[in-house]
């Protein structure tokens, strides 16, 4: 879990790789960041705890009917076939995806009036690891389309987080250099990627794990 002492580090690196520009984009997931999820409990006892938290999310991120699905190649139906027989999972496919629909719950509290400020100072853009069913939830039901100058959603955008290709994307279309944008997730393997491109990115967990890093990286401390 991040730490001030961890977002003190990626600040100490900033400096260290020579980052001289200051922040003017704020690149967040939305999964786990500023969204609440559900799914985590349900996949690990659909597959009988074989998995750590860890582990899991790392099986997501390298499966390959979820990278199907997530970058818009495949359907939710065959999503769910191939999901279910790739992980052996006890559950049959309308069942699994009237579940999946509902795992994003809602946003953190306090999400909505954090973003509202950091709007008036920084340009805000969101990447997420996305798909046909969650996407519309996040950005209408949610209401996050709003609070959003930019947004990149790996079904439509034809590319997954952590790969390099998908980080040069929204680089290449937010029009910025790699070190002006500060990357937020919950996920250390697209924090890498993040980094990898140029990026300043810190792994980070609801609203006052952000506000936390964004105090870290200078950014000023009434974001509370």
């Amino acid at each position: 879990m991040p730490t001030p002492e961890m977002g003190l580090h990626f600040l100490s690196n900033s400096r260290k790789q020579g980052f001289v520009k200051p922040i003017e984009i704020i690149l967040f997931d939305l999964g786990g960041v500023l969204v609440e999820l559900t799914g985590v409990p349900t996949m690990l006892a659909w597959t009988c705890n074989e998995y750590s938290e860890e582990e899991l999310w790392e099986a997501w991120l390298r499966s390959p009917a979820i990278r199907s699905f997530e970058t818009g190649q495949s359907t939710t139906e065959q999503f769910a076939a191939d999901l279910i027989r790739e992980m052996k999972l006890p559950v049959g496919a309308t069942e699994f995806i009237n579940t999946f629909t509902m795992w994003p719950r809602g946003l953190f509290p306090g999400v909505a009036s954090l973003l509202q400020r950091l709007q008036k100072d920084y340009t805000l853009a969101c990447f997420s690891n996305s798909n046909e069913l969650h996407w519309p939830r996040l950005m209408v039901e949610m209401g996050l389309q709003q609070l959003f100058e930019h947004h990149f959603a790996s079904h439509l955008i034809g590319r997954l987080k952590p790969d390099k290709s998908a980080f040069e994307y929204v680089l290449q279309h937010l029009g910025s250099d790699a070190s002006s944008v500060l990357f937020l997730d919950d996920n250390e393997l697209n924090v890498n990627g993040a980094r990898k491109a140029g990026m300043r990115a810190a792994r980070v967990k609801g609203p006052l794990q952000i506000e936390q890093v964004l105090r870290d990286h200078g950014i000023p401390a009434g974001y509370q």
